[in-house]
């Protein structure tokens, strides 16, 4: 493969500025560091929280074929739960249930363990409560909060790549959505979305390093998953225009079916198109954090997982909304 040593380093630097806690983000500076806590909290009182704190209720049994059932656990933020939701059917986690289900021809037993404003901090009590289902496939969507609570970048990915591990170490496979660009979010005002825009891109490269080196897949929501967002925020977006709508939910779920189908080999993984397939970690995490719904996976070279430039990854484009009218 031949690609510019030039855009390897600045790979590198932006993906591993997060995971490692200098350069990068923090290059960004304690101004603005201070900003965004700052205007995030005024923010956060201009949304206030029209949703309250919980999504609907959706654990239970989804898909009716025989067969012993796919255990799936949801774990993460507000998204992770569906907030703004009013009917179980309409939350990420139960379009996933019911299109893995189908995808499989087997019963799909969902565990939504998220919890609303949750950062990475978190996941350690989630992940205890998933591993008590055993879980075949553990789903996160997490990276928001810890934005918006301005949390060390370092500290947020490092508590991503714990609960990825402890999942992985109890057989289950991991797909994380990585943490959405928030500078599409109408109520922040500049130059926040300005600040809260580059800090999420650039902890979602970081959060694809930790997560792939820990075993798992990720999947890019980038700018909340594609230009609908910004053209359609009405339709996109919920009443407190920081949730996403019912359709949003559904772009999310479906940009992660794939590769939740390709974990647990109910599928083929896709061919790579011009532009994907093998590349060093840090040049697929950094390609990713600005490609919506971008998956990327580990792989091996010639038996090696590592190359000159570190860990080798698969990256591929999914088709975004795949499935939807489906649903």
């Amino acid at each position: 493969m031949v690609w510019a040593a030039g855009t390897a380093r600045a790979a590198r630097r932006i993906a591993t500025a997060a995971a490692l806690g200098g350069g990068g983000l923090t290059a960004l500076g304690a101004t603005a560091y201070g900003l965004l806590l700052a205007e995030s909290l005024l923010a956060r009182k201009t949304i206030g929280r029209p949703h309250g704190l919980d999504g609907p209720p959706a654990d239970g049994d989804y898909g009716d074929y025989p067969g012993t059932p796919i255990k799936l656990a949801m774990l993460g933020d507000s998204t992770s739960i569906g907030l703004g939701m009013t009917d179980a059917a309409k939350t990420p986690a139960v379009m996933l249930a019911h299109g893995l289900a189908a995808v499989a021809e087997r019963p799909v037993r969902l565990c939504v363990v998220g919890k609303s404003g949750a950062p990475s901090a978190e996941l350690d009590e989630q992940v205890d409560t998933a591993l008590a289902m055993e879980p075949d496939v553990a789903v996160l969507f997490v990276g928001a909060n810890d934005v918006i609570t301005a949390t060390s970048p370092a500290t947020a990915v490092r508590h991503l790549s714990k609960a990825v591990r402890r999942l992985r170490e109890a057989g289950a496979e991991v797909i994380v959505g990585t943490c959405p660009d928030l500078g599409t979010v109408r109520p922040l005002a500049q130059p926040l979305r300005w600040v809260a825009r580059r800090w999420s891109r650039q902890i979602a490269a970081a959060q694809t390093v930790a997560v792939v080196d820990a075993g798992g897949r990720t999947v890019a929501f980038a700018d909340l998953l594609g230009p609908e967002f910004h053209t359609n925020p009405g339709e996109m977006f919920g009443p407190d225009r920081f949730h996403p709508s019912a359709r949003g939910y559904a772009q999310a779920a479906y940009a992660v079916l794939p590769s939740v189908c390709a974990a647990l080999a109910l599928w083929p993984e896709p061919r790579p198109a011009r532009g994907e397939g093998l590349q060093p970690i840090y040049l697929a995490a950094a390609t990713a954090a600005e490609e919506p719904g971008t998956e990327v996976s580990a792989t091996r070279v010639a038996g090696r997982t590592s190359g000159t430039h570190g860990k080798w990854a698969t990256l591929f484009r999914r088709r975004l909304g795949e499935g939807l009218n489906d649903a």
